[in-house]
């Protein structure tokens, strides 16, 4: 393997980076309200203009598994993979439509409170906790293992120096500068980061030919792969479990602690809708660059005439575009750095948020209904800073044990954390939109998803029986350095007659393929489930919970109409299915103007109850409305409507 070495200047971007990231946590541990108080630490006073939080929500999405993983995936199995960055536009778009109008007046500090008021139960909020904590956790891990992983593999930065480098600076400016802190580092990373991905881009196609050769390429490689519907379960990607898969997959990414934050951050619901509608297409934009990335380096190496791994300079996937980097930029010092620093810029504002998020669930969900008002709002805030430390301890250790899977970033991404989000969507889905479910029914549900997800997960990322799937084809490997010489199976092809070069590579491949495969037994019994794909664990884990919630309300009985405060309802039955019948439509409606005729009938049979249904009328009025003239006209005449026939 051709060794690598940093340049002085490739080392003064980096720590300029450093510097700036913890300057911002140091300014505002010092400016403002000096992060006294929890709301000002944990929800930056709700006073945040939504273009920052925006951005940072963005940037907290925009990991090492944007940065390494999206282009690993696309250089050895293809481009597919863009399915499901349109699955998550999709899922930022309804989760504007339904989810913000009902999270955003609650002005909670915990994702798991809004559980607490649905079911009235603090078991089901510490179930979903859990959940929380567990997917953010191994979040971090990934996050943190991406970059130390990759920079030890071609620069001979140690794994553990990268891991305790990003880990620590994190920890520093997020403990000392709260939110405010997380949200304008995350705007700086931000920047960081796209022009360190322009800078791969556009120096990488000038390097290939062009725009046209580097598409040209990609497609006589078979990386232009965008659509696979073939129906096997078994089949790694395909369009239905990428692109439904995860919209899915990304409900848990709404209803995570660090979306859920930034939404309660925002002044009013129209700024936390406007911040989502900013984040989706830009966020949309940025995987799709991450996987021109990866078109853009087989292209290279493909022109360069010498395929990474088949030359044996790398073995991980998720190494390649530090290779490139260090490729393209050998004569432009600064370059490297500015890379090094926007995938650093990546792993620091997701790990962050994670550790802001968690910090504000160890305390709302763990710590202050246990001490109350007896602690005062500094000892509160240091309880809350001091957590920050501890889960950075925790991503670190994650880390490590990361380092034991296999896999391209996406992949060891999607089969850990989907465990964990596939249930905690269940969960939240269950509380919106199944009114009818009781807080016994939602725990078990939740549990049995857990539970099955999580069996799932680890039989399908370890089972020593599940053949992996063959890459693509590699790139040419004409060119290939053989003992300090140029391999030119060109001119071998000239020396031994016609050759296929390409064709002996596919040959080859496939040979190692087969035997492989054939050394590997056949699934028997239980061990075939372990042969679905990754992607299809989210899926299961949330239809396991909301199925399991619903079978067991059956047995033990289920709320009644007017049980469940609608402030806590989702609705989206008279939009979504507004083909159904009404009569079927009334049984399944959770809250909207017909919602509210239901609920008056329901919880005043008694007309004689006039003032009380007034006050209550208008309660409801002022919820649903939030602000819509035209929708509170017309439920105001619904109102004296109801009034004046009781």
């Amino acid at each position: 393997m051709v060794q690598h070495h940093f340049h002085v200047a490739d080392f003064v971007v980096f720590a300029l980076t450093i510097v700036i990231s913890v300057g911002i946590g140091i300014y505002y541990a010092f400016s403002g309200g000096r992060q006294k108080t929890t709301s000002e630490y944990l929800v930056g006073g709700r006073t945040m203009n939504f273009i920052p939080v925006a951005i940072s929500l963005m940037a907290s999405f925009e990991s090492s598994i944007m940065m390494l993983g999206f282009p690993a995936e696309t250089y050895v199995y293809g481009i597919q993979n863009i399915m499901a960055s349109l699955g998550f536009f999709v899922t930022q778009l309804l989760f504007i439509e339904f989810i913000v109008p009902l999270i955003h007046p609650l002005k909670i500090t915990s994702a798991y409170e809004y559980l607490e008021l649905r079911f009235q139960s603090r078991s089901v909020r510490l179930l979903g906790t859990l959940m929380g904590v567990l997917t953010y956790t191994w979040y971090m891990g990934v996050v943190l293992f991406g970059p130390a992983v990759a920079l030890e593999a071609v620069t001979g930065f140690s794994l553990w120096s990268s891991i305790f480098v990003i880990s620590f600076v994190s920890v520093v400016y997020t403990a000392i500068g709260g939110l405010k802190a997380v949200i304008w580092t995350d705007v700086f990373q931000a920047v960081v980061m796209l022009t360190g991905i322009f800078a791969i881009l556009i120096k990488g196609t000038i390097d290939s030919g062009g725009p046209q050769a580097v598409w040209d390429k990609a497609y006589d490689g078979g990386r232009l792969n965008f659509f696979n519907f073939d129906p096997d379960p078994r089949t790694r990607h395909t369009f239905w479990n990428l692109f439904v898969g995860n919209i899915i997959r990304s409900f848990g990414l709404g209803f995570n602690q660090s979306t859920i934050q930034r939404i309660s951050s925002t002044k009013t619901q129209a700024e936390a809708k406007r911040m989502l509608l900013i984040v989706a297409p830009c966020f949309l934009i940025s995987l799709c660059l991450a996987n021109y990335e990866g078109i853009v380096a087989y292209a290279y190496y493909q022109t360069k005439g010498c395929d990474p791994f088949e030359s044996k300079q790398l073995s991980d996937p998720n190494q390649i575009i530090p290779l490139i980097v260090m490729d393209i930029f050998t004569y432009l010092p600064g370059m490297p750095g500015l890379f090094l620093a926007s995938l650093f810029s990546a792993s620091l504002s997701t790990l962050s948020s994670g550790l802001s998020s968690l910090s504000a669930l160890l305390w709302a969900d763990i710590v202050h209904p246990i001490v109350g008002p007896r602690v005062s709002e500094s000892k509160a805030t240091l309880i809350a800073k001091v957590s920050v430390c501890i889960f950075g301890v925790l991503a670190c250790g994650v880390a490590i044990l990361v380092s034991q899977v296999g896999g391209t970033l996406t992949q060891i991404a999607g089969s850990l954390i989907s465990a964990f989000a596939g249930p905690l969507t269940g969960l939240f889905f269950i509380a919106c939109f199944f009114p009818r479910i009781k807080a016994k029914g939602a725990f078990f549900g939740g549990v049995m998803g857990l539970t099955f997800s999580t069996w799932l997960s680890i039989g399908i990322t370890f089972s020593k029986s599940v053949k992996k799937t063959p890459w693509l084809p590699p790139a040419s490997t004409e060119n290939c350095p053989v003992d300090g010489a140029i391999l030119n199976t060109t001119d071998l092809a000239d020396v031994y007659g016609a050759v296929n070069v390409t064709g002996f590579n596919e040959v080859k491949s496939t040979l190692i393929w087969n035997i492989t495969s054939a050394a590997i037994r056949e699934p028997e019994g239980i061990e075939k489930l372990y042969t679905l794909s990754y992607n299809w664990i989210s899926i299961i884990g949330t239809l396991t919970t909301i199925v399991m919630g619903l079978l067991f309300s059956l047995v033990t009985g289920m709320n009644k109409p007017g049980d469940v405060d609608p402030r806590y309802l989702a609705s989206m039955t008279d939009t979504v299915f507004i083909f159904i019948p009404v009569c079927i439509r009334r049984r399944i409606r959770c809250i909207g103007p017909q919602f509210i005729k239901d609920e008056y009938k329901a919880r005043f049979p008694d007309p004689t109850k006039t003032q009380t249904m007034l006050q209550t009328a208008t309660e409801f009025k002022l919820i649903v409305a939030n602000g819509d003239e035209n929708l509170e006209t017309e439920l105001t005449k619904q109102t004296d409507e109801l009034l004046r026939k009781s």
